[in-house]
Protein backbone atom coordinates (compact mmCIF):
# COMPACT_ATOMS: atom_id res chain seq x y z
CA UNK A 1 0.00 0.00 0.00
CA UNK A 2 1.35 3.21 -1.10
CA UNK A 3 1.00 6.55 1.18
CA UNK A 4 0.74 9.86 0.28
CA UNK A 5 0.42 13.59 1.09
CA UNK A 6 -1.58 16.09 -0.97
CA UNK A 7 0.55 18.99 -0.11
CA UNK A 8 -2.20 21.18 -1.58
CA UNK A 9 -5.26 20.02 -0.65
CA UNK A 10 -4.92 18.41 2.64
CA UNK A 11 -5.56 21.22 5.72
CA UNK A 12 -2.73 19.51 7.12
CA UNK A 13 -0.41 20.62 4.85
CA UNK A 14 3.49 21.14 5.30
CA UNK A 15 2.84 24.10 3.75
CA UNK A 16 0.11 25.20 6.27
CA UNK A 17 1.96 23.73 9.14
CA UNK A 18 4.91 25.77 8.15
CA UNK A 19 2.98 29.13 7.72
CA UNK A 20 1.45 28.27 10.59
CA UNK A 21 4.40 27.95 13.21
CA UNK A 22 6.78 30.63 11.44
CA UNK A 23 6.46 33.22 13.73
CA UNK A 24 6.89 31.31 16.56
CA UNK A 25 10.28 30.12 15.00
CA UNK A 26 11.22 33.74 14.34
CA UNK A 27 9.97 34.37 17.58
CA UNK A 28 12.12 31.77 19.46
CA UNK A 29 15.37 33.05 16.78
CA UNK A 30 15.46 36.19 17.72
CA UNK A 31 15.39 35.72 21.32
CA UNK A 32 18.21 33.34 21.15
CA UNK A 33 19.99 35.98 19.06
CA UNK A 34 19.38 38.48 21.86
CA UNK A 35 20.47 36.20 24.56
CA UNK A 36 24.12 35.22 23.05
CA UNK A 37 24.74 38.78 22.09
CA UNK A 38 24.51 42.61 22.88
CA UNK A 39 25.38 45.81 22.00
CA UNK A 40 27.99 47.96 23.63
CA UNK A 41 27.68 51.88 23.01
CA UNK A 42 30.12 54.40 24.21
CA UNK A 43 31.36 57.62 24.46
CA UNK A 44 34.93 58.87 24.64
CA UNK A 45 35.50 62.46 25.65
CA UNK A 46 38.93 64.93 25.28
CA UNK A 47 39.65 65.36 28.78
CA UNK A 48 42.56 68.03 27.59
CA UNK A 49 39.98 69.58 24.99
CA UNK A 50 37.00 69.21 27.00
CA UNK A 51 35.29 67.68 23.29
CA UNK A 52 34.69 64.28 22.09
CA UNK A 53 37.41 61.81 21.07
CA UNK A 54 37.02 61.28 17.31
CA UNK A 55 38.73 58.57 15.02
CA UNK A 56 40.31 56.87 18.34
CA UNK A 57 41.13 53.12 18.22
CA UNK A 58 38.36 50.75 20.71
CA UNK A 59 39.81 47.51 21.15
CA UNK A 60 37.33 45.09 23.36
CA UNK A 61 38.90 42.40 25.16
CA UNK A 62 37.18 39.47 26.64
CA UNK A 63 39.02 38.29 30.16
CA UNK A 64 38.03 34.80 30.63
CA UNK A 65 40.97 33.10 29.64
CA UNK A 66 43.31 35.32 29.22
CA UNK A 67 43.50 38.69 26.73
CA UNK A 68 41.35 37.63 23.94
CA UNK A 69 40.68 40.73 21.37
CA UNK A 70 36.82 40.20 20.26
CA UNK A 71 35.80 43.10 18.73
CA UNK A 72 37.26 46.47 17.18
CA UNK A 73 36.31 50.12 16.20
CA UNK A 74 36.88 53.47 16.05
CA UNK A 75 35.20 56.36 17.42
CA UNK A 76 32.80 58.73 15.05
CA UNK A 77 33.07 62.22 14.76
CA UNK A 78 30.86 62.88 18.12
CA UNK A 79 33.26 60.27 19.80
CA UNK A 80 30.90 57.29 20.21
CA UNK A 81 31.31 53.97 19.12
CA UNK A 82 29.28 50.28 19.20
CA UNK A 83 30.27 47.40 19.55
CA UNK A 84 29.02 43.48 20.07
CA UNK A 85 29.44 41.92 23.21
CA UNK A 86 28.48 38.55 23.98
CA UNK A 87 25.82 38.29 27.35
CA UNK A 88 28.11 34.89 28.51
CA UNK A 89 28.79 36.17 32.04
CA UNK A 90 32.26 37.46 31.34
CA UNK A 91 33.79 40.34 32.16
CA UNK A 92 35.22 42.44 29.46
CA UNK A 93 37.82 45.02 28.98
CA UNK A 94 37.81 48.40 26.85
CA UNK A 95 40.92 49.85 25.44
CA UNK A 96 40.82 53.22 23.86
CA UNK A 97 43.82 53.98 21.87
CA UNK A 98 44.37 57.53 22.02
CA UNK A 99 48.06 58.89 20.44
CA UNK A 100 49.25 56.16 21.54
CA UNK A 101 48.55 55.73 24.51
CA UNK A 102 46.26 53.26 26.17
CA UNK A 103 43.46 53.74 28.68
CA UNK A 104 41.29 51.02 29.87
CA UNK A 105 37.69 50.58 31.15
CA UNK A 106 36.31 47.34 33.30
CA UNK A 107 32.87 45.91 31.40
CA UNK A 108 31.27 43.94 34.35
CA UNK A 109 28.79 41.36 32.72
CA UNK A 110 25.53 43.15 31.84
CA UNK A 111 27.39 46.31 30.87
CA UNK A 112 26.00 47.72 27.53
CA UNK A 113 26.57 51.35 28.07
CA UNK A 114 30.18 52.93 29.11
CA UNK A 115 31.81 56.83 29.00
CA UNK A 116 35.59 57.21 28.82
CA UNK A 117 38.09 59.95 29.34
CA UNK A 118 41.34 60.13 27.08
CA UNK A 119 44.01 63.04 27.47
CA UNK A 120 46.39 64.58 24.82
CA UNK A 121 50.15 63.54 24.96
CA UNK A 122 53.30 65.71 25.27
CA UNK A 123 56.83 64.99 26.05
CA UNK A 124 56.91 66.99 29.21
CA UNK A 125 54.40 68.43 31.35
CA UNK A 126 54.10 70.75 33.90
CA UNK A 127 52.72 69.35 37.20
CA UNK A 128 54.57 65.62 36.72
CA UNK A 129 55.89 64.91 40.08
CA UNK A 130 57.12 62.28 42.00
CA UNK A 131 55.68 62.14 45.53
CA UNK A 132 57.40 59.23 47.13
CA UNK A 133 59.91 56.78 47.34
CA UNK A 134 59.28 53.55 49.83
CA UNK A 135 62.40 50.69 50.00
CA UNK A 136 61.74 47.70 51.66
CA UNK A 137 64.92 45.82 52.80
CA UNK A 138 65.28 42.17 53.99
CA UNK A 139 68.10 39.73 54.05
CA UNK A 140 68.75 35.68 54.29
CA UNK A 141 70.81 33.34 52.55
CA UNK A 142 73.92 35.59 51.92
CA UNK A 143 71.04 37.62 49.64
CA UNK A 144 69.74 41.26 49.98
CA UNK A 145 66.20 41.49 48.77
CA UNK A 146 64.94 45.17 47.87
CA UNK A 147 61.52 46.17 46.44
CA UNK A 148 61.05 49.76 45.78
CA UNK A 149 57.57 51.78 44.98
CA UNK A 150 57.66 54.93 43.34
CA UNK A 151 54.89 57.38 43.57
CA UNK A 152 54.16 60.05 40.92
CA UNK A 153 51.53 62.79 40.92
CA UNK A 154 50.52 64.23 37.43
CA UNK A 155 48.18 66.94 38.31
CA UNK A 156 49.01 69.04 34.90
CA UNK A 157 46.10 71.71 33.67
CA UNK A 158 44.63 71.17 31.04
CA UNK A 159 44.81 67.41 32.16
CA UNK A 160 47.35 65.81 29.63
CA UNK A 161 49.51 62.62 29.43
CA UNK A 162 53.03 62.64 29.63
CA UNK A 163 54.96 59.92 27.38
CA UNK A 164 58.41 59.61 26.28
CA UNK A 165 61.75 57.14 26.74
CA UNK A 166 62.69 58.41 29.98
CA UNK A 167 59.19 58.86 31.49
CA UNK A 168 60.55 58.15 34.97
CA UNK A 169 64.18 57.42 36.46
CA UNK A 170 65.69 55.51 39.48
CA UNK A 171 68.69 54.26 39.92
CA UNK A 172 70.24 50.37 41.19
CA UNK A 173 73.20 49.67 43.18
CA UNK A 174 75.95 47.69 41.39
CA UNK A 175 75.87 44.07 41.16
CA UNK A 176 71.30 44.66 41.05
CA UNK A 177 69.47 41.98 39.23
CA UNK A 178 65.85 42.78 38.27
CA UNK A 179 63.59 39.85 38.90
CA UNK A 180 60.56 42.24 38.32
CA UNK A 181 59.00 45.64 37.44
CA UNK A 182 55.96 46.77 37.18
CA UNK A 183 53.48 49.86 36.31
CA UNK A 184 50.09 50.94 37.84
CA UNK A 185 47.76 54.01 37.14
CA UNK A 186 45.36 54.61 39.89
CA UNK A 187 42.33 52.24 39.42
CA UNK A 188 44.02 49.73 37.18
CA UNK A 189 45.84 46.85 38.05
CA UNK A 190 49.66 46.18 38.28
CA UNK A 191 51.01 45.59 34.32
CA UNK A 192 54.77 44.25 33.76
CA UNK A 193 57.25 47.49 32.57
CA UNK A 194 60.43 46.51 31.78
CA UNK A 195 62.75 49.64 32.77
CA UNK A 196 65.52 50.59 30.07
CA UNK A 197 69.52 51.09 31.00
CA UNK A 198 70.65 53.94 30.61
CA UNK A 199 73.43 55.67 29.56
CA UNK A 200 74.32 56.75 33.31
CA UNK A 201 75.78 53.28 35.04
CA UNK A 202 73.17 51.81 37.52
CA UNK A 203 70.39 54.35 35.83
CA UNK A 204 67.09 53.04 34.69
CA UNK A 205 64.53 54.46 33.14
CA UNK A 206 60.31 53.07 32.35
CA UNK A 207 59.16 54.34 29.15
CA UNK A 208 55.28 54.57 30.69
CA UNK A 209 53.03 56.92 30.52
CA UNK A 210 52.07 59.07 33.21
CA UNK A 211 48.41 59.51 32.75
CA UNK A 212 46.61 62.47 35.03
CA UNK A 213 46.44 61.01 38.49
CA UNK A 214 48.53 59.23 40.11
CA UNK A 215 50.48 56.52 39.16
CA UNK A 216 52.98 53.95 40.56
CA UNK A 217 56.22 51.82 39.77
CA UNK A 218 57.14 48.61 41.56
CA UNK A 219 60.76 47.20 40.85
CA UNK A 220 62.60 44.52 42.80
CA UNK A 221 65.66 43.05 42.81
CA UNK A 222 68.37 41.26 44.36
CA UNK A 223 72.40 41.56 45.19
CA UNK A 224 75.26 39.47 47.10
CA UNK A 225 75.23 40.21 50.74
CA UNK A 226 77.81 39.66 53.39
CA UNK A 227 75.94 40.53 55.93
CA UNK A 228 76.66 43.93 55.92
CA UNK A 229 76.32 47.04 53.21
CA UNK A 230 75.98 50.71 52.49
CA UNK A 231 72.56 51.43 50.32
CA UNK A 232 72.74 54.94 48.44
CA UNK A 233 69.32 55.15 46.93
CA UNK A 234 70.24 58.62 44.50
CA UNK A 235 67.58 60.16 44.52
CA UNK A 236 66.84 61.72 41.13
CA UNK A 237 63.47 64.01 41.90
CA UNK A 238 62.35 66.05 44.79
CA UNK A 239 60.48 63.77 46.78
CA UNK A 240 57.79 64.56 50.04
CA UNK A 241 59.00 61.53 51.49
CA UNK A 242 61.92 58.64 51.02
CA UNK A 243 60.92 55.68 53.06
CA UNK A 244 63.08 52.49 54.44
CA UNK A 245 60.74 49.88 56.01
CA UNK A 246 62.84 46.65 56.88
CA UNK A 247 62.66 44.00 59.98
CA UNK A 248 63.70 45.31 63.34
CA UNK A 249 66.19 42.55 63.41
CA UNK A 250 68.08 44.67 60.62
CA UNK A 251 69.98 47.18 61.84
CA UNK A 252 69.98 51.07 60.44
CA UNK A 253 72.64 53.50 60.46
CA UNK A 254 72.66 56.88 58.15
CA UNK A 255 75.60 58.47 56.83
CA UNK A 256 74.57 61.79 58.49
CA UNK A 257 72.63 62.33 61.29
CA UNK A 258 69.29 64.15 61.72
CA UNK A 259 68.09 62.75 58.00
CA UNK A 260 65.80 60.02 59.05
CA UNK A 261 63.10 59.58 61.95
CA UNK A 262 61.68 56.59 63.32
CA UNK A 263 58.25 55.88 62.27
CA UNK A 264 56.39 52.42 62.85
CA UNK A 265 54.57 51.17 59.48
CA UNK A 266 50.97 49.92 59.39
CA UNK A 267 52.02 46.95 57.90
CA UNK A 268 54.27 44.59 58.48
CA UNK A 269 54.04 43.67 62.13
CA UNK A 270 57.97 43.81 63.30
CA UNK A 271 59.16 46.16 60.96
CA UNK A 272 60.30 50.03 61.44
CA UNK A 273 60.27 52.75 58.99
CA UNK A 274 63.07 55.06 58.79
CA UNK A 275 61.92 58.50 57.33
CA UNK A 276 63.47 60.82 55.06
CA UNK A 277 60.99 64.06 54.41
CA UNK A 278 61.56 66.78 51.78
CA UNK A 279 64.07 65.10 50.24
CA UNK A 280 66.14 67.20 47.32
CA UNK A 281 67.95 65.57 43.72
CA UNK A 282 71.18 64.51 45.01
CA UNK A 283 71.06 64.68 48.52
CA UNK A 284 73.24 62.36 50.37
CA UNK A 285 70.93 59.89 51.81
CA UNK A 286 73.02 56.77 51.74
CA UNK A 287 72.73 54.61 54.93
CA UNK A 288 74.51 51.66 56.35
CA UNK A 289 72.36 48.35 57.15
CA UNK A 290 74.17 45.23 59.25
CA UNK A 291 72.44 41.70 59.93
CA UNK A 292 69.51 39.54 58.79
CA UNK A 293 66.03 39.09 58.79
CA UNK A 294 62.47 38.69 56.78
CA UNK A 295 59.41 40.35 56.74
CA UNK A 296 56.48 38.86 58.53
CA UNK A 297 52.93 39.21 57.47
CA UNK A 298 52.00 37.95 60.41
CA UNK A 299 51.46 39.05 63.56
CA UNK A 300 53.03 36.34 65.74
CA UNK A 301 56.46 36.23 64.31
CA UNK A 302 59.43 34.61 65.52
CA UNK A 303 59.47 34.33 69.72
CA UNK A 304 63.42 35.10 69.58
CA UNK A 305 63.52 37.36 67.15
CA UNK A 306 60.84 39.84 68.51
CA UNK A 307 62.26 39.51 71.93
CA UNK A 308 65.97 40.48 70.62
CA UNK A 309 64.23 43.52 69.19
CA UNK A 310 61.41 44.84 71.27
CA UNK A 311 61.29 48.20 72.60
CA UNK A 312 62.48 48.70 76.52
CA UNK A 313 60.05 49.00 78.87
CA UNK A 314 60.50 53.34 79.07
CA UNK A 315 59.59 53.20 75.13
CA UNK A 316 63.18 54.51 73.98
CA UNK A 317 64.40 52.83 70.65
CA UNK A 318 67.88 51.15 71.13
CA UNK A 319 68.58 50.50 67.55
CA UNK A 320 70.94 52.73 65.73
CA UNK A 321 69.76 55.48 63.70
CA UNK A 322 66.94 55.64 66.57
CA UNK A 323 66.10 58.38 69.04
CA UNK A 324 63.64 61.12 70.50
CA UNK A 325 60.31 60.85 67.76
CA UNK A 326 58.10 63.79 66.86
CA UNK A 327 55.68 65.12 69.33
CA UNK A 328 52.47 63.55 69.59
CA UNK A 329 50.63 66.07 67.52
CA UNK A 330 52.48 66.34 64.96
CA UNK A 331 51.63 64.72 61.33
CA UNK A 332 52.29 61.14 61.01
CA UNK A 333 54.18 61.35 57.30
CA UNK A 334 53.40 57.52 56.52
CA UNK A 335 48.95 58.12 57.14
CA UNK A 336 49.11 59.49 53.55
CA UNK A 337 51.10 56.27 52.15
CA UNK A 338 49.14 53.45 54.12
CA UNK A 339 47.86 52.37 50.92
CA UNK A 340 50.76 52.64 49.08
CA UNK A 341 52.80 50.59 51.78
CA UNK A 342 50.05 47.97 52.44
CA UNK A 343 49.90 47.36 48.45
CA UNK A 344 53.88 47.45 48.28
CA UNK A 345 53.87 44.72 50.95
CA UNK A 346 51.78 42.41 48.93
CA UNK A 347 54.02 43.24 46.13
CA UNK A 348 57.24 42.04 48.35
CA UNK A 349 56.02 38.96 49.42
CA UNK A 350 54.01 37.67 46.07
CA UNK A 351 57.06 39.04 43.80
CA UNK A 352 60.58 40.10 45.83
CA UNK A 353 60.47 37.53 48.90
CA UNK A 354 60.11 34.66 45.81
CA UNK A 355 63.76 34.69 44.70
CA UNK A 356 65.62 35.55 48.14
CA UNK A 357 64.04 33.31 50.09
CA UNK A 358 62.91 30.12 48.78
CA UNK A 359 65.78 30.06 46.10
CA UNK A 360 68.27 27.31 46.10
CA UNK A 361 70.91 26.25 44.29
CA UNK A 362 69.38 23.14 43.86
CA UNK A 363 65.54 24.27 43.27
CA UNK A 364 64.39 27.39 40.87
CA UNK A 365 61.23 28.54 41.83
CA UNK A 366 59.05 29.68 38.97
CA UNK A 367 56.05 31.37 40.16
CA UNK A 368 54.38 31.86 43.77
CA UNK A 369 52.06 29.35 44.41
CA UNK A 370 54.99 26.63 43.76
CA UNK A 371 57.00 28.50 46.00
CA UNK A 372 54.42 27.61 48.69
CA UNK A 373 54.22 24.23 48.49
CA UNK A 374 58.50 24.20 47.92
CA UNK A 375 57.90 25.63 51.44
CA UNK A 376 56.07 22.96 52.95
CA UNK A 377 58.03 20.22 51.26
CA UNK A 378 61.33 21.50 52.94
CA UNK A 379 59.81 22.57 55.98
CA UNK A 380 61.35 26.21 55.74
CA UNK A 381 59.70 29.47 56.88
CA UNK A 382 57.59 31.00 54.57
CA UNK A 383 57.28 34.48 55.03
CA UNK A 384 54.34 34.96 52.82
CA UNK A 385 51.63 33.83 54.47
CA UNK A 386 48.30 34.48 53.21
CA UNK A 387 45.47 33.97 56.00
CA UNK A 388 48.13 36.62 58.01
CA UNK A 389 47.69 38.83 54.99
CA UNK A 390 44.07 38.70 54.58
CA UNK A 391 43.54 39.38 58.34
CA UNK A 392 46.14 42.46 58.14
CA UNK A 393 44.21 43.80 55.23
CA UNK A 394 40.49 43.26 56.97
CA UNK A 395 42.26 45.07 60.02
CA UNK A 396 43.38 47.96 58.17
CA UNK A 397 40.24 48.27 56.05
CA UNK A 398 38.29 48.56 59.48
CA UNK A 399 40.53 50.92 60.97
CA UNK A 400 39.92 52.99 57.37
CA UNK A 401 36.32 52.73 58.22
CA UNK A 402 36.75 53.91 61.69
CA UNK A 403 38.87 56.71 61.03
CA UNK A 404 36.42 57.95 58.16
CA UNK A 405 33.57 57.88 60.17
CA UNK A 406 35.42 59.76 63.14
CA UNK A 407 36.66 62.42 60.55
CA UNK A 408 40.45 61.57 61.42
CA UNK A 409 40.52 61.88 57.02
CA UNK A 410 39.36 63.76 53.91
CA UNK A 411 37.05 61.98 51.55
CA UNK A 412 39.40 62.08 49.06
CA UNK A 413 42.03 60.42 50.95
CA UNK A 414 39.80 58.02 52.13
CA UNK A 415 38.39 57.46 48.75
CA UNK A 416 42.25 56.77 47.35
CA UNK A 417 42.92 54.35 50.72
CA UNK A 418 39.76 51.99 49.81
CA UNK A 419 40.45 52.02 46.13
CA UNK A 420 43.77 50.44 47.38
CA UNK A 421 42.36 48.13 49.49
CA UNK A 422 39.84 47.33 47.64
CA UNK A 423 42.23 45.80 45.04
CA UNK A 424 45.04 44.62 46.94
CA UNK A 425 42.17 42.23 48.79
CA UNK A 426 41.02 40.77 45.25
CA UNK A 427 44.61 40.01 44.51
CA UNK A 428 44.53 38.46 47.99
CA UNK A 429 41.44 36.67 47.46
CA UNK A 430 42.04 35.33 43.78
CA UNK A 431 45.81 34.04 44.71
CA UNK A 432 44.10 32.46 47.76
CA UNK A 433 41.42 31.01 45.77
CA UNK A 434 43.92 29.43 42.76
CA UNK A 435 45.74 27.80 45.29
Amino acid sequence: MRFSLAVNDSPYSLRKVFAYFLPVISLIALLSACASAATLNGLVKNGTTGKPSAGDDVVLIKLAQGMEEAARTKTDATGKFSLPIEDDGQPHLIRVIHQDVTYHHMAPPGTTSVEMEVYDVSKKVAGVSAVADLMYLQSQRGQLGVSRIFAVSNSSKPPRTQMNDQNFEFYLPDGAQIDSAQAQTAGGQWVDSTPVPQGDKGRYAFAFPLRPGQTEFQVSYHLPYSGKATVDPKPIYPLDHFVVIMPQTIQFSPAAPGIYEDKQPPTPPGAIAEVASKARPGQMLSFEISGNGILQDNSSADENQGAATAPSASGSDTRPGGGLGPPIDAPDPLQKYRWYILGGFAAVLAVGAVYIFLRSKRVAIPNFASAMETADRESEPYPARRSGLLDALKEEMFQLELDHKQGRIPQEEYAKAKAALDLTLERALKKKATA
